[in-house]
């Protein structure tokens, strides 16, 4: 039925027919649920012995994963209060690149709280507020227990670890792909800062994640654009073209008439110079390696391997734009008066068969801004959630260095957290306390969930955890052998961004308070 409003004793229509309205405790109710439903979802796969997902598209592409923001993203979710909860991953994500099911989950219990408080007759403003409050309070638990310690490539180590653990990597390789990790953060870490964007992730399968490598360069994914070209280069001159090395078109069109074999045997002369001029120009510049972003044509690509040149055409420009960084080319639209000085340098150009195809591996370039990690997989699930490991882990290596230091992992943040939030909120006075109280309940969500995935009772672990915290003032749960024990996690290497926290705090804090707030809902056809 459409809405209406009585003006002058006469209805009058202000939606349309079709147009559904919610409102009031049904409204508020069928948001919170959403948004429980959401991060109910992606709980189970929190922590080092969390579980995978498995997405089935209707094409049938699967996807294996225990990566939040990529669970989230594959799911098909309509409903607009639980598509806030996926703009927390997503934030999350962007951000810093880690913590996205922590998020998730700390969003979804925070509505869990506030739906009680709202039967207990706690206004929405109110939990707002306090909400918020709480917060702040939250950060500055963060504040206190980030590590005073410089973040050296041990420290660096065991934080990119932490965060590959569990993550389709294997306990037993992630200690390695975290020296890995380290290695590619420190080949771009400048007086700038970490230089993130120079660092990629390659997948090939066919061999394990033990055999993953880090490239001092970049590897595009190019063959050789004619089979007798040289497979290896030393000391390589590199040139980056953007152009077609083919025979140049008219502007106009015009008609030739050929009337006896010399004209024709003159055109074709004619044409082969054209093309054979290319592979001179480049040879007597003294040039080793071409990168082209246009096409080559096939008798240019076999002049150019007569003249020692290896050649790539059909680069995309990222291909480009790295490869330019990496070895300090620039970009040319022109073979005419070639300089040395826009030619770049690479220690070694190498050509790789890895399964079918090729890949190129420009190493040890002149201007060695960029490195990539080259990350294998028995199978290609594999090999993909190795990436979304790796490029957790780089960014989660950022964060440490660029955004501020790190806190002790293993749900021993959140169980700091809660307990200030809960030693604070007796000094808050009316209502808006018992909100600050059900967001320190809320965090509790952490390690509770981290308990029951590792095989522990929850409610044990929790009073283990805050009778530990109150003792030595940092509490967490360690994952071993079948089940995990409560002890300090700094002393077992696992530790997380403080960057990474804040944020999930942050994040999950205005998306529920949004959702709470909203008493509402109009949609229409």
């Amino acid at each position: 039925m459409a809405q209406q409003q009585r003006m002058g004793g006469q209805p009058m229509f202000i939606l349309a027919e079709d147009s559904q309205r919610t409102r009031g405790e049904d409204a508020q109710s069928s948001n919170i649920q959403a948004g429980k439903a959401i991060a109910e979802s992606v709980r189970t796969t929190l922590g080092p012995r969390g579980m995978d997902k498995m997405l089935v598209s209707d094409g049938g592409d699967v996807v294996i994963t225990n990566d939040g923001a990529t669970i989230l993203e594959e799911m098909d979710i309509e409903h607009p209060a639980a598509q806030m909860i996926v703009e927390v991953a997503e934030t999350q994500e962007e951000e810093v690149g880690d913590g996205t099911t922590t998020a998730s989950v700390l969003a979804g219990r925070l509505l869990a709280q506030a739906e009680d408080l709202l039967e207990d007759d706690v206004h929405p403003t109110t939990i707002v507020e306090g909400y918020h409050e709480a917060s702040a309070l939250a950060l500055e638990a963060v504040e206190d227990v980030t590590l005073d310690e410089e973040l050296d490539d041990d420290l660096l180590r065991k934080v990119t670890e932490s965060s590959m653990t569990g993550k389709g990597t294997g306990d037993v390789d992630a200690a390695a792909l975290a020296g890995t990790v380290v290695d590619a953060i420190r080949a771009v870490d400048g007086e700038q800062g970490v230089g993130r964007e120079n660092i990629t992730v390659r997948t090939r399968t066919g061999a394990s994640s033990s055999a993953t490598e880090l490239v001092e360069g970049v590897i595009a994914e190019e063959e050789p654009v004619h089979e007798d070209m040289p497979r290896s280069v030393e000391g390589a001159s590199v040139a980056i073209l953007d152009l077609d090395l083919e025979i140049r078109e008219a502007n106009i069109d015009a008609e030739y008439d050929i009337t006896d074999v010399d004209q024709l045997n003159q055109a074709i002369e004619a044409e082969e110079s054209e093309l054979r001029g290319y592979a001179e120009t480049l040879g007597d510049a003294g040039i080793d390696i071409a990168f082209v972003t246009g096409d080559v044509e096939d008798r240019v690509g076999s002049y150019l391997a007569e003249f020692g040149v290896l050649a790539f055409d059909s680069l995309s420009d990222d291909d480009a734009g790295a490869i330019a960084r990496a070895t300090g080319a620039k970009t040319l639209g022109s073979v005419d008066d070639l300089d040395t000085d826009d030619f770049g340098h690479a220690d070694r150009v190498r050509v790789e068969r890895f399964g079918g195809d090729d890949l190129a591996f420009v190493e040890g370039g002149a201007a060695a801004e960029a490195v990539t990690v080259l990350a294998r997989g028995g199978t290609e699930h594999v090999a993909d959630e190795l990436e979304r490991a790796l490029n957790d882990a780089l960014d989660v290596a950022t964060a440490a260095l660029d955004s501020g230091g790190v806190v002790p992992g293993a749900g021993a943040s959140e169980i700091a957290i809660a307990d200030h939030i809960r030693s604070e909120a007796a000094s808050i006075s009316g209502r808006k306390q018992l909100a600050v109280e059900a967001f320190a309940d809320a965090v509790d969500v952490i390690p509770r969930t981290l308990a029951e995935n590792t095989g522990m009772d929850p409610i044990d672990a929790l009073v283990d955890l805050r009778s530990l915290h109150e003792e030595e003032g940092v509490a967490g749960l360690i994952a071993e052998g079948q089940t995990g024990h409560v002890d300090d996690p700094v002393e077992y290497g696992i530790l997380d961004p403080a960057a990474v926290k804040r944020e999930a705090v942050e994040s999950a804090t205005e998306a529920a308070t949004m959702i709470v707030r909203i008493d509402d809902v109009i949609s229409s056809s």
